[in-house]
């Protein structure tokens, strides 16, 4: 267990360019949240922290994408996140903006501390910079080719597909997204933070202090930042959308936004303290906080190298004990994607699915990308709920509170004799607090999910066995005493429950009209419902999510595929220079398809009678995928009757349907159905 009191737990700044997915869920919030809230129940100091980044160059991006102003794409999606987060039980102490006064403000104080310390390198040098859109191009403003792994997208800070942190001037052939020219050199200056000169720090402090304790995945990736030798890295750029440069001679300049960024958690801790009436510094200054990271597995570097060098740098900061960054989570199959729609949205998922909210904490914690990259589907996400939560949790609960209400008007009964296996049930029952606080503490929330559903397997394989609704017949006495420990596992569960399922908790907490256990203490305790207390009727914790729900969903998505694959579909380039004389080679005749087979053994073939007004023809067309032989029949169609014939498994075929793709690639005739025309017509 736990023996620090003052916990500081940030979880990652989200961009305000979109909504909340379940990747980043799954990835930072739903952990992060699980760890606070167990924190609190076992009565630690917690400040649990968060807040909008919204100075990221993808804000003014999204913001010309829309012909709005980055004001209005801030103040759109920071309402949206946070209401998403609210909503969805995330429990922040604080969630603020780093627009607001007091980060602008913690920012250029810690700018200034640097700088008046002499901590930057100053430097001026050659940045790309967009002739035609007169600027700068930063980060996102550039997209060109990865130098690490040749991947055509990089942005100018990073490549999505390898992970690596870049500089706009290394990419290959860089344009500028702004207007899509080559961009140009020229001269700027910036302030560097020189992170060479904290390598023997970084190599002591993490690859040293915190070789064992830490994720294997974020250990390697220091390591491998670390071994490829670290570079001064700018804090400063040429931007109008961001905090101001707060020293001389910057104008035209703000502090980069993975500068500014992390900053801001220590600028919302500021906000939470004032508006409680604390006292911000000991959550960030006193060597006896722990300060713990929830990012996803892209933040590494922000939040093991760069960050902790800054504080260092400062130097009156505590260091983060732990980052447990998680790896990436897929939709269906494919790789999560805010471009292409290819997510499941927060808060669509919360006017989709009203009152599932730990069905969905559930599901991602189960299915943590805790140690690879995992997969979401719909199906698995279904069967959580249907299997799990509905038949082993809430079946338990259900027969619990239905019974006491049954037998006992909602009076918790007097327990006689404990048997053996009254006795070792109570005694499984005591030992899970630890179980799981084990599991939470190692970072490992998908293991401490399935610890706290084996205790709702053990309350259903107690009754199970003991079938108080057979004995109720023949031993009154001894049902009492068996309905009695179903309940004392019960009031655990609405407790251990809190961290993982914070909703299904107070549901239960209200049946069991109960407040809380302390975590702590369940291990000691001999009772947790006494005799006499009164519970309330129950309501059903779960319900069944049926097949038609999850068909929406895949639909949904199925949707979203196409219309990507026509945004992206790519025209055909023009062919070859025809002459006049080839085209008029070309006999086009109106036809009208007398019989259709499909041919054997033909996945795409169909094999067709064709009146071509000349003559009867056999023509063989790979239609069978877009049409049924039934539905093809009388159909007038455009043919090219003086194809050179050709044998296509074994059939000769004596000319050519001709056909388009529509943008969703299904097959149409080009014929003439709107008009009278005869078999034979010529085509002009």
């Amino acid at each position: 267990m736990s023996t620090a009191k003052r916990y500081t737990i940030t979880a990652a700044l989200p961009y305000t360019n979109g909504p909340i997915h379940i990747g980043h869920l799954a990835g930072v919030y739903v952990p992060a949240d699980i760890y606070a809230r167990y924190l609190r129940l076992t009565g630690n100091d917690v400040a649990y922290i968060c807040g909008s980044d919204e100075h990221g160059a993808a804000i003014p991006m999204r913001a010309k994408k829309e012909g709005v102003s980055p004001q209005v794409i801030i103040d759109k999606y920071h309402t949206i996140i946070k209401d998403s987060f609210l909503d969805f039980g995330i429990s922040f102490d604080n969630y603020s903006r780093t627009s607001a006064s007091i980060h602008h403000e913690t920012a250029s104080e810690f700018f200034k501390k640097l700088y008046d310390d002499q901590k930057f390198i100053e430097e001026t040098t050659e940045q790309l910079y967009d002739p035609e859109a007169n600027q700068f191009l930063a980060d996102r403003f550039v997209i060109g080719t990865c130098p690490k792994c040749s991947h055509e997208e990089a942005y100018g800070d990073q490549c999505e597909k390898c992970g690596s942190s870049l500089n706009a001037t290394d990419l290959i052939n860089p344009k500028s997204t702004i207007s899509g020219a080559k961009p140009t050199l020229k001269k700027t200056k910036h302030w560097f933070l020189p992170l060479d000169q904290y390598e023997d720090f970084l190599k002591e402090w993490v690859l040293v202090g915190h070789k064992k304790d830490w994720k294997a995945n974020v250990y390697g990736q220091i390591k491998s930042w670390i071994d490829d030798g670290l570079r001064p890295r700018a804090v400063t750029r040429d931007l109008d959308w961001g905090i101001p440069v707060p020293v001389p001679d910057a104008e035209g300049k703000v502090l980069y936004v993975w500068f500014d960024a992390p900053i801001g958690y220590i600028s919302s801790t500021k906000e939470w303290a004032a508006r409680e009436g604390k006292d911000w510094e000991p959550y960030w200054k006193d060597e006896n906080t722990k300060l713990v990271h929830f990012i996803g597995k892209d933040n590494i570097v922000f939040h093991c190298i760069i960050f902790p060098s800054m504080l260092k740098a400062e130097g009156s900061y505590i260091l983060p004990e732990n980052v447990p960054a998680n790896e990436f989570l897929n939709l269906e199959g494919n790789k999560l994607s805010t471009s292409k729609n290819w997510a499941v949205w927060l808060h669509e998922y919360l006017e989709e699915f009203p009152g599932k909210q730990d069905v969905l904490r559930y599901t991602l914690t189960a299915n943590a990308p805790e140690t690879k990259d995992n997969d979401f589907t719909w199906k698995d996400f279904q069967a959580r709920n249907n299997n799990e939560l509905v038949a082993i949790f809430g079946n338990f609960i259900n027969r619990v509170i239905v019974l006491t209400n049954k037998y006992y008007d909602g009076i918790v009964p007097e327990a006689g004799t404990l048997t053996d296996t009254d006795k070792q049930t109570l005694q499984e029952l005591k030992a899970y607090p630890a179980v799981i606080a084990s599991s939470i503490e190692r970072y490992r929330f998908r293991e401490a999910s399935q610890e706290l559903m084996n205790v709702a397997r053990l309350g259903n394989k107690y009754l199970a066995d003991e079938e108080p609704w057979k004995l109720i017949k023949t031993d009154e006495e001894r049902t009492k005493t068996i309905m009695y420990v179903a309940l004392q596992i019960a009031t655990v569960l609405s407790t251990l429950s809190e961290p993982f399922l914070p909703f299904t908790s107070e549901k239960l907490k209200t049946m069991l009209n109960f407040s809380s256990l302390r975590w702590n203490n369940i291990n000691q305790q001999e009772v947790f419902l006494t005799t006499g207390h009164q519970i309330q009727k129950g309501t059903l914790l779960f319900s069944k999510i049926d097949d038609k729900e999850i068909q929406q969903q895949l639909d949904k998505l199925e949707a979203t595929k196409k219309a990507n694959e026509v945004a992206n579909k790519i025209v055909e380039p023009q062919k070859d220079i025809a002459t006049f004389e080839d085209f008029t080679k070309l006999d086009i005749r109106i036809g009208t398809i007398v019989e259709a087979a499909k041919m054997s053994k033909a996945k795409k073939l169909l094999v067709l009678k064709v009146d071509t007004g000349i003559d009867v023809r056999t023509i063989v067309s790979g239609i069978a995928e877009h049409f049924s032989a039934e539905e093809v029949v009388g159909k007038k169609v455009s043919v090219l009757v003086n194809l050179a014939p050709r044998k296509l498994r074994g059939v000769e075929s004596e000319g050519m349907i001709l056909m388009t793709e529509t943008p969703e690639g299904k097959l149409v005739f080009l014929n003439p159905e709107e008009q009278e025309v005869t078999p034979g017509a010529v085509v002009s």
